[in-house]
């Protein structure tokens, strides 16, 4: 019998030198084989160092091209038919690609499947509250304000999480995507949005294959660790720089993905969310004022690549419009 072919695990580096190592002994060490490929976005610390003691394909590039960019070349230089895309700052446990290349098998239209992360901790062990270990991530869910959150973040996990199921979106951190719906779903040569630079590019990401009928699902028995650098908890650590894109692409999203049903569903928390950013922008924040700038100038880009997307979405908008609300929708499977 044939072996599966590997797994492309697709990581994204950016001064990530001080936990890669552990990263890749993780992927190495999964049961399933893998290859990997490492862009590094003009680290000025040893990250390509540390990439090249591993038996990587090290993309070394003279500029930071973002997220979007860097992730969009790994994936469409190969053609692996699953694609693992991971952060440099988690660590999986062995069986992680294993237990979520079964979701695939199992679940008629899975596009896209992520497992149970919890949270690392400074000192690079399993953050804890209440004597439990912290939870990261479990899925990706949006309220009406159009906010997306990581499902279960910060909660201490008691196994509330230990159901298949589905989700809107799975994090970024650590989510195993389909050769088949990558090719679905691409424009061109964006794979994730390269407009958005970073941040929110995996949700909007989601937002897409859902409208072409993708199922994203969580699967508790992939488990791994994360440290989240970024939250909404820890803004005003974060650099101008990435809040900006944030703010930008908040808006972005809206304009290529949201149809009159999500608008409905979402009035009058959107705008009252909007009114409360703006505010928050123009009295403390005033280094991201510029995004709105960005998504004017960007809106006519925007609306063609709205025509592509709707075009050819095949889900009506009531069944898009049922994933925002104020409590974490997570759905059975019917298979």
């Amino acid at each position: 019998m044939n072996a599966s072919p590997p797994v492309l695990v697709s990581i994204v580096t950016f001064n990530d030198a001080a936990w890669l190592a552990a990263c890749l002994e993780s992927v190495f060490a999964q049961s399933v084989p893998v290859q990997v490929t490492v862009f590094d976005n003009d680290s000025v610390d040893s990250s390509r160092e540390v990439a090249q003691r591993f038996p990587v394909k090290l993309v070394a590039s003279p500029q930071n091209l973002g997220f979007s960019v860097a992730h969009n070349r790994n994936i469409l230089s190969e053609d692996s038919p699953y694609v693992l895309v991971l952060n440099p700052d988690t660590i999986l446990d062995s069986s992680f690609v294993e237990a979520l290349l079964a979701v695939f098998r199992d679940v008629r239209r899975a596009g896209m499947a992520g497992g149970k992360l919890r949270r690392l901790d400074p000192a690079g062990g399993v953050a804890t509250k209440a004597g439990l270990p912290v939870l990261d991530s479990t899925g990706v869910y949006f309220t009406p304000a159009q906010r997306h959150f990581d499902r279960g973040s910060d909660e201490p996990d008691a196994g509330q999480y230990e159901k298949r199921q589905l989700m809107f979106g799975i994090t970024g951190a650590a989510v195993l995507y389909s050769r088949e719906m990558v090719e679905d779903i691409r424009d061109g040569d964006e794979v994730f949005d390269k407009d958005f630079f970073a941040y929110r590019e995996d949700v909007d990401l989601a937002w897409r294959a859902q409208l072409r009928g993708w199922k994203a699902v969580y699967e508790p028995a992939a488990r791994g660790l994360h440290r989240r650098s970024v939250s909404p908890a820890n803004r005003r650590t974060v650099s101008a720089h990435l809040n900006r894109h944030s703010l930008k692409n908040r808006y972005l999203m809206r304009i290529k993905n949201m149809d009159a049903a999500v608008r409905r569903r979402c009035f009058p928390y959107m705008w009252l969310r909007d009114l409360g950013i703006l505010a928050y922008t123009l009295a403390i924040e005033r280094s991201s004022l510029p995004a709105y700038s960005e998504v004017r100038r960007m809106r006519p880009r925007f609306e063609k690549k709205r025509e592509f997307v709707q075009r050819r979405r095949t889900v009506p908008p009531a069944e898009i419009a049922k994933w925002f609300a104020f409590q974490p929708v997570a759905l059975d499977i019917d298979r």
